[in-house]
């Protein structure tokens, strides 16, 4: 999830529920070159624990060394290592999923790290079910990190092809859960308080990750722990309290001040207010008008708009789209 799972939105996240925090993946290399942008990536607050700091790279001694530092800067309270990212970029520099693709070095990095983080703090992973549908090997995957130390494994249930797009197989998930001793998380389209209840109930996983569905939505986490404690749904999301949240995390992201002046902080977020706008009364009238926002003013004014109700898309048939 980089450039989504910052520290503002871990905070709103954990805030609305989430039990455990990840934060954005770092490249190994990034952190011992002690690259000021890649640093600021494994930033976290006190109250965002349990929070893991999540590395990806190819070397196994250079990703011990590196996540040493990351100890020694942060404590987080464990190490992730990303064996799932199907991004091009990272699978180009043999990072990410590609090492699905080569169980020798996976097993290189994942043992190389454990021994070098020892006892310090756990070590964790994520990986995906396979490269592709004629190489699902997410069970002997997930043997190899056992043995090689790795004490939780977090399984997306689809191929490295699939990317994004398809199914997630839970068949394989529960797999790996019944292959090993070691905790196994499950991940893949979990996007309400249901699937969340109908996932561990029919699976041996140990717990959910949530991911995509929480970019738009985070309240999925506060949602799926009343429905589990209680088997009640909570009642939905008021439009007043999606835009309160969505003002507020463009103040907190500027207030943050990571990426310069409150114009760039804005340009940044845009996706991130698309996200929360689907699902919206005439979202797509909102989207038009986000395509352009350059400060938290302007936000602010068009959460007044739509809740005065002059962004219905009744009241907007005639209007020439703003560009």
């Amino acid at each position: 999830m980089a450039g989504v799972t910052d520290l503002v939105f871990r905070r709103i996240c954990k805030r609305l529920g989430a039990d455990v925090m990840v934060t954005e993946f770092v490249s190994a290399e990034g952190i011992l070159r002690r690259d000021d942008r890649t640093r600021h990536y494994t930033e976290f607050d006190e109250d965002q624990r349990p929070v893991g700091v999540q590395l990806f790279g190819a070397d196994g001694a250079r990703m011990g060394e590196a996540a040493r530092k990351v100890i020694d800067w942060k404590e987080p309270n464990f190490i992730d290592i990303n064996f799932g990212c199907p991004v091009n970029k990272v699978v180009a520099k043999n990072g990410g999923s590609s090492l699905l693709r080569d169980c020798p070095l996976l097993e290189q990095v994942a043992s190389q790290v454990a021994k070098a983080v020892g006892s310090q703090v756990p070590v964790t992973a994520k990986i995906r079910i396979g490269w592709d549908q004629n190489s699902i090997n997410a069970v002997q995957v997930a043997r190899i990190l056992e043995d090689c130390g790795i004490q939780v494994i977090t399984v997306h249930g689809r191929t490295r092809a699939q990317g994004y797009s398809g199914l997630a197989n839970w068949e394989v998930i529960q797999q790996v859960a019944e292959s090993v001793r070691v905790p196994v998380i499950g991940n893949g389209d979990i996007t309400t308080e249901e699937d969340v209840q109908r996932r561990l109930r029919e699976t041996s996983v140990s717990g959910l990750m949530i991911g995509r569905a929480a970019l738009g939505y985070p309240w999925i986490f506060r949602e799926a722990r009343h429905f589990l404690e209680t088997g009640q749904r909570l009642p939905s999301v008021s439009d007043e309290e999606r835009w309160s949240l969505m003002t507020e995390h463009c103040r907190m992201a500027v207030a943050a001040g990571y990426q310069g002046s409150e114009k760039n902080v804005l340009q940044s977020m845009r996706s991130r207010l698309m996200a929360y706008s689907r699902g919206l009364r005439g979202g797509k009238f909102v989207r038009q008008r986000f395509c352009h926002v350059e400060s938290v003013a302007e936000v602010e004014d068009v959460a007044a708009a739509y809740l005065s109700g002059a962004l219905h898309p009744s009241q907007l048939e005639d209007e020439p789209v703003l560009v």
